[in-house]
């Protein structure tokens, strides 16, 4: 598991450093998730992900960007099915007007994983998904191992359903599996702040601590109005930061994969128990009660976009099938449609309609958005539904070449992306 990367909150450039010690090309278009309203510093290190441009082998580069705003981000590259090697870390920017109404944080990154079990791979996953029409695949439902309740026995298609396309045999936290869960202790008495990142490539996860309320503080890095709920669903790329004041033991954090077999583990402990860890199954009764709802939650009065009306509205539709496995915006593959054009100061308004039956989680680059009603929460990341349309709204205020895509690995490898080309 990558360490964590954090950077302060500070108005001057800052420097990441990337160095690729793997014998391929590495592609730089790592995504932190930040908007830089200075524009060129950032926008020559985001152009990346929509150029292509690579980190030769054994070569480095040094990212350097402004940080604008603080929360829970992450960074990862945009080439091939990297992401689903594990290829990605997280990016906590600390914020320096912090209040600190917490005893301690930890940060808990949920994966699927496939590569390396039972010969499995995620470039043959997805040739399986090709040659198969996505039905294909190295997976067969039946077997399981003793990670999940019943499941694959390695990586592939199993039985398809609306939420994924590849059956994971295992699930981790901090790129651990249950046999080995993480623990995050938490002072008897005190508060946990849980940092949450959905980094899986084909998993939507439904979160949540056995026994205890979660209190959602953010979405995607961004505060909103406080929420009491007992599970949380993150789609691919999401973020969601919870607190949580667990009475005097030790109990699940769980995530469990939608539509599909298996969870994965942490431990949330307080410090004055010394309590073995109970059996638990797949799936905890919280993961049933008072789930976060995105579209209702309300955004700070400071993180909140400026109210008003759009200037214009774009409408991409989100399309493709299971057969052929082709995915495309606007029935095109990525860079085979044109892009959509963007005059700074604007006020965009893009209509996602989800043409298929698959659920598509939405990311843009170099921006963040509001759902189009006033005061809703501040994103850059947003479940679309199997036939459903979402709105959001986007200031125009970074000049660049931006990616928009489908934070699916799969569908974004088989063209599920279109970019956002400012004009004058």
């Amino acid at each position: 598991m990558s360490r964590v990367a954090r950077r302060r909150k500070q108005s001057t450039g800052d420097d990441q450093r990337s160095t690729s010690s793997t014998s391929e090309v590495m592609s730089s278009g790592w995504d932190f998730s930040l908007a830089n309203s200075s524009g060129k510093l950032m926008k020559a290190w985001m152009m990346r992900a929509v150029a292509l441009r690579v980190v030769p082998a054994g070569e480095s580069f040094t990212y350097r960007f402004i940080v604008p705003d603080p929360g829970t981000c992450w960074f990862h590259p945009h080439m091939g099915l990297d992401l689903d090697r594990g290829m990605y870390a997280p990016l906590i920017v600390d914020d320096p007007a912090e209040p600190g109404r917490y005893d301690t944080e930890s940060v808990l990154i949920l994966d699927d994983w496939l590569d390396g079990i039972g010969g499995a791979s995620p470039q043959a996953t997805y040739d399986g998904l090709v040659a198969g029409g996505g039905s294909g695949g190295t997976g067969s439902m039946g077997g399981g191992m003793g990670d999940m309740g019943s499941g694959s026995s390695a990586g592939g298609m199993g039985s398809m359903n609306d939420t994924g396309d590849v059956m994971y045999p295992m699930h981790l936290i901090n790129g651990r599996p249950r046999a080995d869960a993480p623990t995050v202790v938490v002072p008897a008495g005190g508060r946990a702040r849980l940092r949450l990142i959905n980094a899986g490539s084909d998993t939507l996860y439904r979160v949540a601590v056995g026994g205890q309320t979660l209190t959602v503080t953010h979405l995607d890095g961004f505060p909103i109005d406080p929420q009491e709920v007992e599970s949380v669903l993150m789609s691919m790329g999401e973020r969601v930061d919870v607190l949580v004041e667990p009475v005097s033991g030790v109990w699940p954090i769980m995530a469990s994969p939608e539509g599909k077999d298996g969870a994965a583990l942490a431990w949330l402990r307080t410090s004055d128990s010394n309590a073995a860890t109970p059996d638990v199954g797949v799936r905890l009764p919280e993961h049933d009660r008072r789930i976060l709802d995105v579209f209702s939650a309300r955004a700070t009065e400071a993180a909140a976009l400026p109210s008003g009306s759009a200037d214009r509205t774009v409408d991409l539709a989100l399309t493709g099938a299971m057969a052929g496995y082709e995915w495309g915006i606007n029935g095109k593959a990525f860079g085979d449609g044109d892009p959509v054009e963007i005059r700074r100061g604007e006020r965009l308004r893009v209509r996602l309609r989800n043409n298929t039956m698959m659920v598509h989680p939405v990311h843009l680059h170099g921006h963040t958005f509001a759902l189009a009603t006033d005061g809703a929460a501040r994103k850059d990341t947003v479940l679309v539904q199997p036939m459903k349309t979402v709105s959001v709204d986007v200031l125009a205020d970074n000049p660049g070449e931006w990616m928009l895509h489908c934070h699916n690995t799969y569908h974004l490898e088989a063209g599920m992306a279109t970019q956002l080309s400012y004009v004058t």
